[in-house]
């Protein structure tokens, strides 16, 4: 059996220890908590960029989309002009050739009537 001053060192020893250990145990109780506060933060962050994201992505789309309808309604607009144009210069050549045409008869009259004497 144990002398009772080995014992009595022995129970000090063990009093001592167990107090660390309560300690210890206090401080992962309180870094527990102090992880399980970070660790929602965290959520929360993400789920912040997460919606962020998502909004971004649908206002991207949405102008992009807007953007391919403008160029749509432009490259109709300019295929439109170009056949606008295409028609008066077409109208244009008709014309011009008339007055070569009136040319052309004007100086065969005017061939077949000489002013020289």
């Amino acid at each position: 059996m144990a002398q009772p001053e080995d014992l009595e060192a022995r129970l000090s020893a063990l009093e001592t220890k167990v107090s660390e250990l309560s300690e210890r145990l206090s401080r992962s109780e309180q870094d527990a908590a102090a992880a399980r506060v970070l660790a929602g933060g965290a959520d929360r962050d993400v789920n912040e960029f997460r919606d962020e994201i998502r909004g971004f992505r649908q206002a991207t789309t949405s102008s992009f989309n807007a953007m391919r309808e403008d160029l749509t309604e432009l490259r109709e607009q300019v295929g439109t002009g170009f056949a606008e144009m295409r028609g008066k210069l077409d109208a244009t050549a008709a014309g011009q050739q008339q007055i070569v045409g009136l040319l052309d008869q004007l100086i065969a009259q005017q061939g077949g009537q000489s002013d020289t004497p």
